[in-house]
């Protein structure tokens, strides 16, 4: 047994080690003005780390593998980071599943409560949550979105809000493509396609019929010319009672 124990440790260390935060839009386009208005830049001092989501007027929704940055604050209304039209609000707290342990080991989920409420208006928006069961098809054209880079060798992230289409895969096939997977994830683009999240902003969000269904989490390498990977997103509909439990806590601490 304890030969076994340590096999299935040094394969999930292997696996491990091929994976990458998500972090940029690869073959995407400039998302229309006025369009997903509940993306979110959740920043540091220096600017733009992850992506992130707004769920109410005070919590954003981004990946637990972003929170050990020291994140100040975020910024909503305005697709390019470099215009000042826009709302910067500081962050009051993080919290991330107990038993997340790393990227790859699943529940790759972070709530951001803010210190003030957000002003929603034509410019910025909540989107919503899945209920607690979904049932995606597979090859079902979903949207991915992020400010990251926008092509494998530029550093340079992308002032503009970039999007692009990703299509649902099969859990089984990405299950057998990566040779195992964490629970609760959702499959979609980065194979056979050119299109995805190289990695796609972390803590973006993957939205199908206009619910945010996924948590952009990780690719493979920080290949972004797409190998046979699949991109992985957290599975939102599996944490909707942790998340309803943080937000209703956080609520009563007013």
């Amino acid at each position: 047994m304890l030969g076994l124990q340590k096999f299935l440790l040094l394969h999930v260390l292997a696996w491990l080690g091929q994976l990458a935060h998500g972090s940029d839009i690869i073959h995407g386009e400039k998302a229309p003005e006025n369009s997903t208005q509940y993306m979110a830049s959740v920043q540091d001092n220096r600017g733009h780390v992850c992506g992130g989501f707004l769920i109410t007027e005070d919590f954003v929704v981004s990946a637990a593998h972003c929170y050990n940055w020291t994140l100040t604050h975020v910024v909503l209304g305005n697709h390019n980071l470099k215009n000042g039209n826009h709302q910067k609000i500081k962050i009051e707290n993080k919290t991330i599943p107990e038993n997340y342990k790393e990227v790859g080991c699943g529940n790759d989920i972070m709530l951001i409560k803010l210190l003030e409420k957000v002003q929603l208006n034509d410019r910025v928006q909540t989107i919503q949550l899945p209920p607690a069961e979904i049932n995606l098809q597979e090859n079902q054209v979903c949207q991915v979105a992020g400010w990251g880079k926008t092509k494998m060798d530029d550093n340079k992230p992308a002032d503009e809000l970039m999007v692009a289409n990703v299509s649902v895969i099969d859990k089984q096939v990405c299950k057998e493509l990566w040779g195992g997977l964490p629970a609760n994830v959702i499959c979609a683009g980065g194979y056979k396609t050119t299109k995805g999240f190289c990695q796609g902003d972390s803590g973006g969000p993957l939205v199908c019929d206009g619910l945010a269904v996924g948590v952009v989490s990780f690719n493979y390498k920080e290949n972004c010319s797409y190998p046979d990977k699949p991109n992985v997103y957290t599975d939102i509909s599996k944490y909707r009672q942790w998340i309803d439990k943080v937000v209703k806590s956080r609520k009563y601490e007013e």
